[in-house]
This record gives structure tokens, sequence and C-alpha cells, in this order.
């Protein structure tokens, strides 16, 4: 793997690993099912938009109890 592609692969897993971040907690929120569903379906078919968009936009997990 050349210098470049290395670059990629790691970005793409930054990538992967913050959407899957998103995707929890996305699902352990208290929004309805269909917005959760949007929200997933944003997150998967647009990785770094979707991401973005629930940073600034997405409802968060609920906080757990101890």
């Amino acid at each position: 793997i050349g210098r470049k592609n290395a670059a990629m692969v790691e970005m793409g897993l930054i990538v992967l690993a913050l959407d899957l971040w998103a995707i929890v907690s996305v699902v352990g929120s208290k929004a309805s099912t269909g917005a959760k569903v949007v929200w997933v379906l944003a997150i998967v078919l647009l990785p770094i938009l979707g991401f973005l968009a629930w940073l600034l936009f997405g409802p968060r997990a609920a906080p757990r109890r101890p």
C-alpha cells in the first residue's frame, strides 16, 4: 500500500468510527422511530454529510442512569 492509499484507508476508518458513534447515539435517543430511521439512513447513505448534519442537528442518546 502506498502512502497515499494508507492515508485514504485511515480516513475511511475514522469516518466509519464516527458514523458508528452517531448511529449508536441516534438509536439510543428518545427520538421517534421514524426520526431514528431517517437519521440512520442519512448517516449510512451520506457518511460525511450525514455525520455533520447529525452532529449539528441530530438527536443525542439519552443519558444513562447510574
